[in-house]
């Protein structure tokens, strides 16, 4: 299980303070900054890369984003 990934110079978490939050670093995760809010997704559980996608599992089902976390859509449930 997976709570953080890089994608080319950034990491990419699910918050420790709130999994439904999706937070990144771009200094190598010395400080870290809020880039998704939201409950729709429901909480992130997991987080992958595949190709140009980030695919998470979360606990409403399995959803994807293409622009590095900052929305999520279903891909199923």
């Amino acid at each position: 299980m997976s709570t953080i990934i890089i994608l080319g110079k950034e990491f990419l978490r699910i918050s420790p303070k709130n999994p439904c939050h999706i937070e990144y670093s771009y200094n190598g995760g010395r400080s870290w900054l809020l880039r998704y809010i939201g409950t729709a997704a429901g909480q992130f559980k997991d987080l992958q890369i595949s190709g140009r996608e980030i695919i998470a599992l979360t606990s409403k089902g399995t959803y994807y984003s293409k622009d590095n976390g900052r929305i999520w859509s279903l891909r199923n449930k």
